[in-house]
């Protein structure tokens, strides 16, 4: 470059500067592609000897056989929680079931009382591990969560559930006790609450019991589970035992809000039950059928006075709890482009596989 500058004239060496350092960036262009190439063709040769090594431990497709039989004796448990939105996702539920052959079930308990007898546990847990015309099986009932490994299971069913803003889910609850809903207009329910006091904020301002703090407490013993202490309003137990098995006991936990991307990822990661499932919620009549019947927003003066209490801050503490929990697990499942959310297709693969095939 040196040489350069004397014998060539100011405006040559500086083109000739350019010219070199686009020569540099097409150099390191065409390397970049290089190792972009040569890991796919690394990808390539490790999913070859993954087929390999399968093909080599397979005997008369006895390993296809296993698979196939581990697909079909898979459970699934939505111990769904009352008003957030869980008959518009069972609805999704039964709608598949016969296109992607898998059984739905209903656990329909005396007066839905979400605790179980000892010994109805136990039957629970018989029916649902050994009863294998069932199976694959979806179950779906209004109960609170049971740990099969009490029982000696080795091999649990995967639990499902998703949760509402606390407050809301209370609303809605109250108006559908009083009004029902557009689901099944017509029927009369047992427990159809005090109509004398017509909204939630009338009800709140009179200190009414349908419309009491302690009515909050629900989300937390359903994932709780069914020990005394979970269903002790206002146990700090309970809470922090409820926010341990939603993060090691459910495979997924949605929310009301964000019920669509719920479904999304339910259909990436189980297809065995949910292919289709997302498609079906966006145009499908049922999935936005159940509405609740005159309900009125509460006003702010009223959500103010229910905020106040002890109750409603553990409840919300695990709402947002589960919240946050779905939204990492959504951030590391998708892609957003044009304002649609994508899931990532799979991100990892096998190499270096020791002993090499023949």
């Amino acid at each position: 470059m040196g040489l350069l500058r004397i014998m060539l004239p100011p405006k040559l060496q500086l083109l000739a500067v350019l010219a070199f350092g686009v020569s540099v960036l097409f150099l390191e262009n065409q390397i970049q592609k290089l190792e972009e190439s040569r890991g796919k063709l690394e990808r390539a040769i490790a999913k070859h000897e993954v087929r390999e090594i399968e093909q080599r431990h397979t005997v008369d497709g006895s390993r296809s056989d296993v698979i196939l039989d581990e697909d079909e004796n898979v459970v699934i448990i939505y111990n769904r929680v009352p008003k957030t939105a869980s008959t518009s996702f069972t609805n999704i539920a039964y709608d598949l079931c016969a296109r992607n052959k898998y059984h739905v079930l209903h656990i329909n308990t005396t007066k839905n009382n979400p605790v179980m007898s000892l010994q109805d546990q136990v039957r629970f847990v018989k029916n649902v591990t050994s009863w294998k015309e069932m199976k694959p099986g979806f179950y779906h009932g209004h109960i609170s969560f049971l740990d099969f490994a009490k029982f000696g299971v080795k091999k649990k069913p995967i639990y499902i559930n998703v949760i509402r803003d606390p407050i809301e889910r209370l609303v809605s609850y109250y108006y559908f006790l009083r009004f029902g809903d557009d689901y099944r207009p017509g029927l009369r329910r047992r427990k159809q609450g005090d109509k004398k006091v017509k909204t939630f904020d009338e009800c709140v301002a009179a200190g009414g019991s349908d419309c009491a703090p302690e009515k909050l407490w629900l989300q937390i013993p359903f994932f709780c589970g069914h020990s005394s202490e979970c269903w002790n309003v206002g146990s700090r137990w309970a809470l922090e035992q409820a926010k341990y098995n939603l993060i090691n006991e459910y495979f997924l936990v949605g929310v009301t809000e964000e019920l669509e991307d719920f479904i999304m990822l339910l259909e990436a990661a189980l297809p065995r039950f949910f292919r289709g499932a997302t498609e079906l919620y966006r145009t499908g009549k049922k999935s936005h059928l159940r509405k609740t019947t005159e309900k009125k927003l509460p006003t702010k003066e009223t959500i103010a006075k229910l905020q106040q209490s002890e109750i409603w801050k553990m409840e919300n503490e695990f709402y947002e709890f589960a919240l946050e929990q779905f939204q990492f697990v959504r951030a590391h499942a998708v892609r957003e482009k044009d304002g649609e959310l994508y899931i990532l297709a799979q991100n990892f693969f096998y190499e270096k596989i020791y002993p090499k095939s023949n």
